[in-house]
């Protein structure tokens, strides 16, 4: 029996970290290409530090001349998210920073095993459910997200115009008997504009909406605040701290209640397994808890280069389900085609829907009319039950 009294803490970051910038440029990229043609191939890295962005990888369109068009776009993808995130710093300013683009066309020896409906790499996925919120997400990393997605929105509405880009989040949650029912520490760190302002000053300017996003019988007077626990936080953004794509897998998926694979999310088309079969077994894992089938489940799918099927499907439900988890792992390879062809056409997946996904989470969403989100559905209860 795993423990049912503890404490858990994970964190966020917000749209305006270094990484999540980084994040954003790569995933805008790749919806571009997928508006362009829904077949492309993308696997965009980007890089971002005092006034300089630099975009490299690999990308691919059947027609070469296209491609080479496409090109010349790059820069001012990447100078329209920095525009729309916010910053306009002197030294990191959508306007002014200098966008060097690196891309080229997608290895041939990667392209052979992907065109044969394969992998286009090896690797283990894994996809987690847990019925503590109603999202059927860990609450710590639930409202971490949404503490600063909140914020971002007061920044960006004009209520709260002190703010400013840059933000992490950190919550610690007392469980109960297996469930969240305290806050017992909340930490923000959110840069600011004037090194007048205070912690105080910033806790003030906060703190409402924080209140709006978790449940109120959570924050008690035990819970411990910590905003801006060093003081002034001014410089932020790139010009404080190198941003990298990929950098933030944890905050991507579960904050740490469950296994990550290792694979990045950020900037890969969706025959790369790093991300569609990650969202396939979220997918699939929330509507095994959506079902009722389990309270709580972790779902681990892995693959091969250049083949198509999985080689293994493996479900574990911590001993909150009334059937065995071997006869939920039948199930589910009976409920879904899992190869990556059969992730992509189930879930929709070549479309131009994952700049969305670079921050706040890329489970815990709801899902939207045009597709973004859509491994947030539970439109397989049925079929799992019947299954069953």
């Amino acid at each position: 029996m795993s423990r049912q009294n503890y404490i858990f803490t994970s964190e966020s970051v917000s749209e305006g970290h270094p990484d999540k910038v980084c994040d954003r440029i790569s995933d805008a990229v790749l919806d571009a290409l997928l508006a362009e043609e829904e077949t492309a191939r993308v696997a965009c890295e980007t890089f971002a530090t005092s006034s300089l962005v630099v975009i490299g990888g690999e990308v691919g369109l059947s027609d070469r001349e296209r491609l080479k068009d496409y090109m010349g776009r790059i820069p001012q993808i990447a100078r329209d998210v920095i525009k729309e995130i916010g910053y306009e710093q002197e030294k990191f300013h959508w306007n002014t920073c200098h966008v060097l683009n690196f891309l080229h066309e997608q290895s041939a020896h990667i392209a052979q095993g992907v065109n044969r409906d394969g992998a286009g790499d090896q690797g283990i996925m894994f996809g987690y459910a847990v019925d503590e919120t109603p999202e059927l997400m860990p609450a710590p990393i639930q409202y971490a997200h949404r503490i600063l997605q909140r914020l971002a929105q007061a920044r960006k509405d004009g209520s709260a115009p002190s703010l400013r880009p840059d933000a992490k989040s950190q919550l610690s949650l007392r469980y109960e008997d297996g469930r969240p029912v305290e806050v017992t520490q909340l930490v923000l760190s959110t840069q600011h504009e004037s090194e007048d302002q205070s912690s105080d000053d910033i806790r003030a300017i906060v703190e409402p909406y924080i209140r709006e996003v978790i449940p109120a019988d959570w924050l008690t007077e035990k819970t411990e605040w910590w905003v801006n626990p060093t003081g002034t936080f001014v410089i932020g953004g790139p010009d404080g701290d190198a941003g990298l794509t990929g950098r933030k897998i944890i905050v991507d998926t579960y904050g740490g209640s469950a296994p990550h694979g290792g694979g990045a999310f950020s900037g890969k088309d969706p025959t790369k397994v790093d991300r569609s079969a990650a969202y396939a077994a979220r997918y699939l894992a929330k509507n095994i808890v959506a079902a009722g089938l389990a309270r709580k489940c972790c779902l681990q799918l892995s693959y091969a280069i250049g083949v198509a099927r999985p080689l293994s499907i493996y479900v574990d439900t911590y001993g909150t389900a009334e059937a065995p988890d071997e006869a939920i792992e039948a199930a589910v390879a009976k409920v879904m085609d899992l190869t990556p062809r059969g992730i992509r056409e189930h879930l929709a997946l070549n479309r131009p829907i994952y700049e969305r996904t670079a921050a706040y989470g890329h489970f815990g969403r709801a899902p939207e009319p045009d597709g973004g989100f859509s491994w947030e559905r539970t439109d397989l209860v049925e079929a799992l039950k019947k299954a069953l």
